[in-house]
């Protein structure tokens, strides 16, 4: 799961409707956390990167009748969602793509792999360690699941509901991902593992901030978009690893590709059956996160040296193209579209509201990139830790 807060994306009151909308005021329970250090820039802690001030902030938004959508969904999930996981024995482990240590080759396979990783450029290379830090840090992608209200999280920790199943599998499917990228990177020898291993302790510790309000429709509409955009993004360092000639890494990136694609058919029928059943309300939460915008998971992400770590590495994949503005764009375009919002009937005033706001919000957006791209000044070049201090053009 990865994905990139680019620098150029609109602020949230870019596209703010005037009038706010009653989704947005129905809190059950907010809180709100007063700036530690003085005005307009909180203390740093040790795990996080300075951050804007807090303000007010819903942490739960579900209404108490809507835990009963999805306990009644509970056998739609099973029979709709479960089976888009793959048995254990029929999946694909990271082992299968890295040289054998039991087998009399292995030391020519490595330097066969070193080898081919001497073509791969800095900024690829920090576009590679930006995807892997972030994959590593699942525990906190699962915590967040199990965040959420209405049923859906693991009450006990081994839950039978399908919901619960789902999370689970999801994490357990999900932490091949880095295990793959994390040893590859090893052996290429051409990034500072230590400085690596950092970044991903902090991030984890650090945790993130979704802004989901606890909130399942909100929150599969996040992991919604999350997996399409890490679909895009593993199968654009796919091309490019091809481009500089090592099939194996690029072999490596469309099968995470094809697994991310995989999620997103899962969380994205969620969401469709939710549209079927409560659209109203559905609507609204999908409204309420485009204005909000998407937190991409890593945006907490340091390595002990760089406070704007995330920032720089979002630069290099936009400069790269391995996620750009316009991907956040066709992801929400893609969304509105699979979702058929734009012929949802039946829904309250506040409801079209929403509509007419997410059926215009891509193409509003579009614009503003464009002149924002048209604007664009030189970015600077700036040192990496993952790659011995180097420098990478942003």
């Amino acid at each position: 799961m990865i994905m990139y807060l680019m620098a150029s994306l609109p602020s949230c009151g870019a596209f703010r409707a005037p009038l706010l909308s009653s989704f947005s005021r129905r809190k059950t329970t907010v809180v709100a956390v007063a700036s530690k250090a003085k005005v307009g820039i909180p203390e740093k802690t040790a795990f996080t990167p300075r951050e804007a001030p807090f303000r007010v902030r819903v942490t739960r938004s579900l209404p108490p009748q809507k835990k009963e959508i999805f306990d009644s969904l509970d056998h739609w999930a099973k029979d709709n969602i479960l089976v888009l996981l793959k048995p254990v024995e029929k999946s694909w482990q990271p082992q299968d793509y890295l040289p054998d240590p039991s087998s009399d080759g292995f030391y020519d396979e490595i330097k066969e792999l070193k080898e081919r990783a001497e073509e791969i450029p800095d900024d690829y290379l920090v576009c590679l360690v930006g995807d892997m830090v972030t994959e590593e840090a699942l525990p906190t992608y699962q915590t967040m699941l199990n965040s959420l209200d209405g049923g859906v999280r693991d009450e006990t920790g081994t839950s039978p509901t399908s919901w619960a199943v789902w999370s689970r599998a999801w994490t357990a499917e999900e932490n091949r991902h880095g295990d793959l990228m994390n040893k590859y990177m090893y052996l290429t020898g051409r990034v500072d593992m230590r400085q690596i291993e950092k970044t991903i302790q902090y991030l984890i510790g650090a945790g993130m901030d979704p802004k989901t309000e606890g909130n399942p429709y909100q929150g599969f509409i996040y992991t919604s978009f999350q997996e399409r955009a890490t679909f895009i993004s593993h199968g654009n360092t796919a091309r490019h690893a091809k481009k500089y000639g090592d099939v194996k890494l690029a072999q490596i990136c469309g099968t995470i590709a094809a697994d991310e694609k995989r999620h997103e058919t899962a969380y994205t029928k969620i969401v469709e059956k939710l549209f079927e059943v409560d659209p109203d309300y559905t609507v609204l939460a999908f409204a309420t996160m485009m204005r909000k915008k998407v937190t991409m998971p890593a945006h907490l992400m340091y390595d002990g040296q760089e406070d704007n770590l995330f920032a720089y590495f979002s630069a290099a994949a936009q400069r790269l193209g391995v996620y750009t503005a316009m991907d956040y764009a066709d992801i929400l375009e893609f969304l509105v579209e699979r979702w058929n919002v734009a012929n949802l009937t039946g829904l309250s005033g506040e409801g079209r509201r929403a509509q007419d706001f997410l059926c215009s919000l891509g193409p509003r957006f579009r614009k503003l990139e464009e002149r924002t791209q048209g604007r664009a000044k030189q970015l600077p070049i700036v040192p990496f830790s993952w790659i011995y201090g180097r420098q990478v053009q942003l």
